[in-house]
């Protein structure tokens, strides 16, 4: 094997051309929805739509559409898409949650001090409908890929 045959993978390409078109995303629909113009989300985790279930889903469509839907290797991609889409609305949503909190306190135990505080990233989880959409948007790029593609 060559290591340029990952290029040639069908289904690598579209779960990283999924991701891809997730973290790019994430500039324009902040500026429609907040009016902020914050380029750091392009390279951050976090945020709608979630990049990794794009990743995912659009792996497991791909494993589907190429092996089938009653393959091993779509049930196995499809549980591993479910607990990466899980841990995305569950852990590490409560980690943001709680790194936001303890920001917060931070924040009023130490105002007008001039401390040195290290701030925790808040923005590592994901909403259930960031979850959602970032999977909607992996399933379609993997379908139409594979409708129209050569």
């Amino acid at each position: 094997m060559e290591p340029m045959d990952l290029l040639r993978n069908p289904i690598l390409i579209l779960a990283f051309l999924a991701w891809t078109a997730a973290q790019l995303s994430k500039v324009p629909v902040e500026w429609a929805w907040r009016r902020r113009l914050d380029l750091s989300l392009w390279f951050s985790a976090g945020g709608m739509p979630s990049s990794h279930a794009a990743l995912v889903s659009a792996m497991a469509t791909a494993v589907g559409l190429r092996e089938g839907f009653t393959s091993t290797a779509f049930a196995i991609s499809l549980i591993v898409a479910l607990i990466v889409m899980y841990d995305a609305t569950g852990v590490r949503r409560a980690a943001s949650i709680q790194a936001r909190i303890l920001n917060q306190i931070l924040s009023e135990m130490f105002a007008g001090r001039p401390l040195s505080e290290q701030r925790l990233k808040e923005l590592i989880g994901h909403t259930p409908m960031e979850v959602l959409v970032g999977a909607l948007l992996g399933v379609t790029i993997a379908w139409l890929w594979w409708q129209f593609a050569p």
